[in-house]
């Protein structure tokens, strides 16, 4: 479990009631999400000269103020974070956070490669997370040091596959000309030229892939709380790592390394860094 800089979760367990809440969220979330998709929608640029094209539809922001909503009236004492409707305070060390469609630009092409995101943090650290793609019909959830999938009536747990060499990973980033710096693009060449093939486009999706054991290593950069706190159990859960490109904690860096074995992100690392 990944744990913040300066302090410790309460506890390293989520019990059933808040892993069932979870869920429940999720599946308002789903709702709000499902009507929109593949159908004409308005698109907001949300996004500046300086940052770019940045979307957000009817459907990233019902689906967020659905989940606020529950966990307003249920779980007063909960903090919430999420990208639309910003941050309510906690008043008992526990916070949700929330990106009701991380992966905008694939929904608005009609693409399936996007999902809700829904992390519960303890004390700063994430202790929870799910990743939901409610038109496939796949919930990817990490907890208590396990991780698995929900699909079609099936619960399977998910393992990331072994990887010794670099030069067998499969490498996937979301878009490296859209969100790394010149300087990042450089490093993440370096470490492109050394892998056995490179897939662009995924966001969340990406990493519930890693922890199916279908994608080896992930490199990503511009991620913000909410893109990423719901990423750290899962991928760990499955028995992956996840860091910021240095090794260190990714929730706030913005950078992000994900790997499916720990050699080939010790390698990545030593790539990024070069």
């Amino acid at each position: 479990m990944s744990a913040s800089k300066d302090t410790e979760p309460l506890s390293k367990t989520v019990d059933s009631e808040t892993i069932a809440f979870a869920n429940r969220l999720a599946d308002a979330s789903g709702a709000a999400i499902r009507p929109h998709f593949r159908r004409r929608i308005d698109v907001i640029d949300k996004g500046s000269a300086r940052s770019g094209f940045d979307p957000v539809t009817a459907a990233d922001r019902e689906a967020e103020r659905a989940m606020r909503t529950i966990i307003e009236r249920e779980r007063p004492e909960d903090g919430i974070l999420g990208e639309e409707s910003g941050e309510k305070l906690s008043r008992n060390g526990l916070r949700w956070v929330l990106d009701p469609v991380d992966g905008t630009r694939a929904f608005i092409m009609g693409r399936h490669e996007w999902g809700s995101l829904i992390a519960l943090e303890e004390n700063g650290a994430p202790v929870f997370g799910l990743i939901d793609q409610p038109v496939l019909g796949e919930r990817f959830i990490g907890v208590n040091g396990g991780a698995h999938i929900r699909t079609e009536g099936e619960d399977l747990r998910l393992q990331v596959r072994p990887c010794e060499h670099i030069s067998e990973a499969i490498l996937c980033a979301t878009h490296p000309n859209a969100y790394f710096t010149a300087r990042e693009r450089e490093a993440f060449a370096k470490v492109d030229s050394c892998v056995r093939m490179t897939r662009f486009g995924g966001d969340c999706y990406l990493f519930a892939a890693l922890a199916f054991g279908f994608v080896d290593l992930i490199v990503e950069s511009s991620f913000k709380r909410w893109d990423v706190a719901a990423l750290i159990p899962i991928v760990e859960g499955a028995g992956g790592v996840i860091t910021d490109w240095q090794g260190g904690p990714c929730e706030d860096r913005g950078q992000v390394l994900a790997a499916g074995d720990a050699r080939i992100h010790r390698a990545a690392m030593e790539l990024l860094a070069g």
